[in-house]
């Protein structure tokens, strides 16, 4: 299926039902009261973050959802049945947006978290509740309230603790398919990678971590460039960032060390929180390199780059490097966790 990331919906609470006017009518009681009920409250609207969910496919076609409206209240004061909630399910990881303001209504990223995006109205009283001494028989019931309606955006950021990305080509959904059980689309094209994938990588049976292999990116990608901020936006939950380089490159005297230094401008365009987000670089494709050059080339590029961070050489094609790869950045990713749960812990 087609990964669809953006969509916007309607969406409508019911009506609250509206009050009765009824009066007491009864043998042998000649003047019997006001009895007339409440009308029902409306149907409230929901969303839900729902697992195995993984696009917003489906509301290409249904865009509309409107809860159910209360019922009107009864004689002998029967209040009206009240409208049934609507619960609208989402995937983890989607930001909700009121498409006229552009306020931000919620991010769901637990499963089972509900968001109200439209209250149901209230239900109208019933002329028992206006009987007073000097008006015993009332013919004033209130009209039920109508229910929220709005227009909202939706937007699916995935969620995972490591992002992959680098220029076309550079090996990712090969290197994706390597150390998980996901099967994105491999070519020896640009761009054969049109939406993100998901891979969940276990390093042992209790401990594994979630890889997201975004679209190759070009020059411009911040301003809409290729893919462009379709999917940059999708590293912004990760953790961690895998700068994958084609080595094959750079033994054809190809600058892919100008290469780096772009993705770094496009990210700190499109956001300066994300350039400063930790990132490793990922030497792909030493397959294609005589084992007497690696270190060489490696040497060159990272004189090139000024880089003074973690590097890992490896070939998504046959494995090498790979488990070494997955073990770091699971101990990386486990020190994260217990800093942040030691931050949180109150002094």
């Amino acid at each position: 299926m087609k990964f669809i990331d953006e969509a916007t919906i309607q969406v409508r609470a019911g009506d609250g039902g509206d009050g009765c006017v009824s009066f007491r009518r009864e043998k042998f009681i000649p003047r019997g009261g006001p009895d007339g009920g409440d009308g029902g409250r409306g149907g409230s609207v929901y969303l839900e973050a729902t697992e195995g969910l993984n696009t917003l496919a489906d509301f290409r076609h249904t865009r509309r959802f409107v809860a159910a409206a209360g019922e009107a209240g009864k004689g002998r004061q029967m209040s009206g049945r009240g409208g049934a909630d609507l619960m609208v399910r989402v995937p983890v990881g989607t930001l909700v947006t009121a498409e006229e303001t552009g306020e931000c209504l919620g991010d769901l990223i637990r499963a089972e978290q509900r968001l109200l995006v439209a209250r149901g109205g209230r239900g109208g009283l019933g002329n028992c509740h206006f009987k007073r001494a000097t008006n015993r028989a009332p013919r004033r019931a209130t009209a039920g309230t109508p229910g929220e309606h709005l227009a909202l955006r939706l937007e699916l950021k995935v969620l995972a603790d490591v992002g992959l990305l680098g220029m076309p080509n550079a090996g990712k959904s090969t290197l994706l398919r390597a150390i998980s059980a996901a099967r994105p689309r491999v070519a020896d094209y640009p761009f054969t990678t049109l939406y993100p994938n998901l891979g969940v990588v276990r390093v042992e049976p209790t401990r594994s971590f979630v890889v997201a292999d975004i679209p190759g990116l070009i020059r411009g990608a911040a301003q809409g460039a290729g893919l462009g901020t379709r999917f940059l936006k999708h590293l912004a939950r990760t953790r961690l960032l895998l700068h994958v380089v084609d080595m094959a490159r750079i033994r054809q005297d190809v600058d892919s060390a100008e290469d780096v230094r772009v993705l770094e401008q496009e990210l700190d365009r499109f956001s300066g929180e994300l350039a400063r987000r930790e990132r490793w670089l990922v030497l792909n494709k030493l397959d294609q390199i005589p084992a007497a050059e690696h270190q060489s080339l490696q040497q060159r590029m990272l004189q090139r780059l000024g880089w003074d961070r973690p590097v890992f050489g490896i070939s998504a094609k046959t494995g090498e490097g790979c488990e070494f790869l997955c073990r770091r950045i699971m101990a990386f990713l486990q020190t994260r966790s217990a800093d942040s749960a030691a931050e949180e812990v109150p002094r």
